[in-house]
């Protein structure tokens, strides 16, 4: 009976840990979400209140006399979105030739690619700036987008899925004469929908949470996105914690219903990306 106890008592403080651990990350979202729907006087009070005392909708509309919420709103889902379909089509295909693909210098190309994930943006933003005003692209969203259309970590991740392919799948395919793009799109792809519902997870919350970027690269009011349009809610005397925690839940909404949504295809590819090395 003993040991029973113990183990008893082992699992109850495991539990324990993981109910603060969870309760200290969800309380901050909680706060957020709380504040949206409070007045500037109510999120300073003391001692706080989680729970508004009357719930309203004035944050959202007061949020207006800022910046235009919904046209900050579309650019960031323009960006987001397209950013999303190029960077999947660019890393899916590049799996694929590193995966499947015999070249000279296969290795020794993965290798540098590898290693320029290490990289900060920092270092390389001013030669990215220049690059795209040559191209008369400064202060448009296709300067904003085409950045993020490459990820080494989304290749990376891709190359380690296709990797478990059996490649009897390619050469059979092959034999029957099917040619590789439409091997990519008929065998490859189907057997890739959980790391590519990972990726796109990951390069919407990218898109949607970049800063530095797009306040570098855009100058009309029109063509920024809700980041940057929250920068603006700091004042130089005084921030209104209220409207910006209505921004930041209008921010956080479209990347948690797509979490919920891809979570379980998010998790498979991460335990399968690693199978095969």
């Amino acid at each position: 009976m003993k040991p029973n106890n113990d183990i008893n008592w082992l699992r109850i403080a495991r539990h324990a840990l993981l109910i603060v651990f969870v309760a200290s990350t969800l309380f901050p979202l909680l706060w957020m979400a709380s504040g949206a729907f409070k007045t500037y006087r109510e999120v300073l009070q003391m001692p706080p209140n989680l729970i508004p005392a009357q719930f309203n909708l004035d944050n959202f509309i007061e949020l207006r006399n800022y910046f235009k919420v919904e046209i900050f709103l579309a650019n960031s889902v323009i960006v987001a979105v397209a950013t999303v379909v190029l960077q999947i089509l660019v890393s899916i295909m590049a799996a694929f030739a590193f995966a499947k693909f015999n070249f000279r210098g296969k290795q020794i190309l993965f290798l540098i690619y590898l290693a320029a994930m290490m990289i900060p943006f920092q270092i390389y933003m001013i030669t990215l700036f220049r690059i795209f005003v040559g191209l008369h692209l400064k202060d448009t969203l296709t300067a904003v987008i085409l950045p993020g259309t490459f990820s080494m970590f989304s290749i990376f991740l891709a190359r380690q899925h296709i990797l478990g392919i059996p490649d009897s799948y390619v050469e059979a395919a092959l034999i029957d004469g099917a040619s590789y793009p439409r091997i990519l799109r008929s065998i490859i792809v189907p057997m890739c929908k959980s790391v590519i519902a990972t990726i796109a997870v990951m390069a919407f919350m990218n898109s949607w949470n970049q800063f530095i970027w797009p306040l570098i690269i855009l100058d009309s009011t029109s063509k920024m996105t809700l980041p940057l349009g929250l920068a603006r809610v700091h004042g130089r005397f005084r921030t209104e914690y209220n409207l910006l925690m209505t921004g930041n839940l209008i921010m956080f909404v479209p990347i948690f219903s797509l979490y919920l949504f891809a979570q379980k295809y998010f998790v498979r590819s991460l335990a399968l990306s690693g199978l095969k090395a």
